[in-house]
């Protein structure tokens, strides 16, 4: 299993976290319950000491505050122990700081002085315009040491070109091994789960290739709009936002061919070769292979929503996508042939994310099926909400008759897993804590996926491809139904 080392076990060495935008939402819902439950389990050392930058007129104990009102809130009441979390929030202190000032920095760097031989995490919890500001601060203030890291939150840039300047100005202050990028995906327990799968049994390594599938399906939904995050979101779409880190690396733990080991390069090196043998989506064939979507006002059970335009920091011309879906091929002997499509969007009738491998029909049936259907072998690998792994097989129905009847293996995890579920960003934290990069992007990995993604995008505004209207609570819009329909397939709806 490819996964963090030991990650529920001994502690980490000694660190300093300083976590700008410490005081922002993510933070709050996220990083901070996620080293409350390392603190709970006894992973976080004494002297590990957790800094939150930003810029409000707090104190230490104001900002102690502020986590009870908007962090505590996010850690589910069974979980949560009174007595842990006020021993957790000592190890919290809180820094006013501009970014933008240098001199703010010395504020900082009195902090840290005398702890340089402790391991020390820079997060950058910020908007990727100040992902420069802060690595030159941090640098001109000298407090860069051998043991520094500095972890980054997705979008890294809007296209290859805006990404290269990002890791251009990483470069220039921090060494690759120290830059951590974070997709939070990577991070998620029934993503490792995916490597499980692949690497761990041998059951299935003779059926993973294009003799035997005959065609695989991602999709990631969301029942959730934009919200609050419309002004950024606008600037971003789905493609941007979802298909250029989460589906695709989703698709290329599925296609990548097996590690020399557990080294985290030689992981990263099989997931590279992926992203460069996809074919690429330029021009016409973009438009061809992928649909644009965006929604509509729709009901769900608890009422009707509005659509995308009706969000108050939306233009009313706007023509960003919330919904892609596309048809990829990959390059290679393994998968030759094998359409995988993609699918994500905002406002779809549930929230969830699963893969579907369909296997080819066997070559000639000599028997009848019970409904009268003959559907192939099918896995499906459910992430989310709930994690589950089922595969469609056939039996011989109950009767005189030799006819068959599909049923269902069924894993599903909450059944044998009993402990609480870690979310994602505690295994990412103690990992940049370790400096173990293996769930983390690569430069090259980053730069191969824009290099995938960019065509679509310029193909879009080349042809001015307006976004087709869905209807919030619905699965997309038809046009995505017609881009699986045409190669004779069907998106797997349960």
């Amino acid at each position: 299993m490819i996964t963090s080392t030991d990650i529920a076990g001994s502690p980490v060495e000694p660190f300093d976290f300083v976590l700008f935008g410490g005081s922002g939402d993510l933070s709050m819902r996220k990083l901070l319950p996620a080293l409350y439950f390392r603190h709970c389990a006894n992973q976080l050392p004494a002297d590990g000491r957790i800094i939150c930058a930003a810029r409000q007129e707090l104190d230490t104990d104001g900002f102690r505050a502020l986590m009870d009102a908007e962090s505590k809130i996010h850690i589910d009441e069974k979980d949560f122990m009174e007595d842990h979390w006020l021993s957790f929030i000592e190890r919290v202190h809180y820094l006013r700081i501009d970014v933008t000032v240098q001199s703010d920095y010395e504020k900082l760097k009195s902090m840290l002085a005398g702890r340089e031989e402790h391991v020390r995490v820079f997060y950058l919890s910020v908007a990727p315009s100040l992902f420069n500001k802060i690595t030159e601060g941090v640098n001109a203030a000298g407090l860069i040491t051998p043991l520094s890291r500095v972890a980054l939150e997705k979008p890294l840039g809007r296209d290859e070109a805006s990404a290269d300047v990002i890791n251009d100005e990483l470069a220039a202050v921090f060494k690759e091994s120290q830059i951590f990028r974070i997709d939070h995906y990577l991070g998620k327990e029934a993503v490792q789960n995916l490597m499980a799968l692949r690497f761990g049994n041998s059951l299935f390594e003779p059926l993973w290739r294009n003799e035997r599938i005959s065609d695989v399906q991602i999709t990631i939904a969301e029942s959730l709009g934009v919200d609050t995050r419309g002004r950024f979101y606008d600037q971003t779409g789905a493609l941007r936002d979802m298909v250029q880190n989460h589906l695709l690396q989703l698709l290329v733990i599925l296609a990548m061919e097996p590690p020399v080991s557990v080294d985290p390069d030689a992981v990263r090196d099989e997931k590279i070769k992926v992203l460069r043998a996809l074919k690429p989506l330029v021009g016409r064939d973009a438009i061809e292979n992928t649909v644009r979507g965006q929604y509509k006002a729709g009901a769900y059970d608890e009422g009707t929503v509005p659509g995308y335009l009706e969000n108050e920091d939306i233009p009313n011309d706007s023509t960003t996508e919330t919904f892609v879906a596309l048809k990829a091929e990959i390059g290679s002997w393994r998968w030759e042939g094998v359409p995988f499509y993609l699918r994500t969007g905002k406002r779809l009738e549930k929230k969830q994310t699963e893969i579907i491998i369909n296997f080819k029909k066997v070559p000639h049936s000599i028997f009848e099926t019970a409904d009268g259907l003959n559907e192939p072998n099918q896995l499906i690998i459910r992430l989310q909400p709930e994690e589950k792994i089922r595969m469609r097989v056939y039996v011989k129905a109950w009767g005189d008759a030799i006819t068959l009847q599909p049923v269902h293996l069924n894993l599903d995890f909450n059944d044998v897993f009993q402990k609480r579920r870690m979310i994602a960003y505690e295994r990412l934290i103690v990992d940049v804590l370790r400096g173990n990069p293996v769930l983390f992007m690569r430069r090259d990995e980053v730069s191969a996926a824009w290099a995938w993604v960019d065509p679509i995008q310029q193909a879009w505004e080349h042809f001015q491809v307006e976004p087709k209207a869905y209807r919030a609570g619905s699965m997309g819009p038809s046009a995505a139904s017609n881009l699986i329909h045409r190669d004779g397939f069907a998106w797997y709806e349960e």
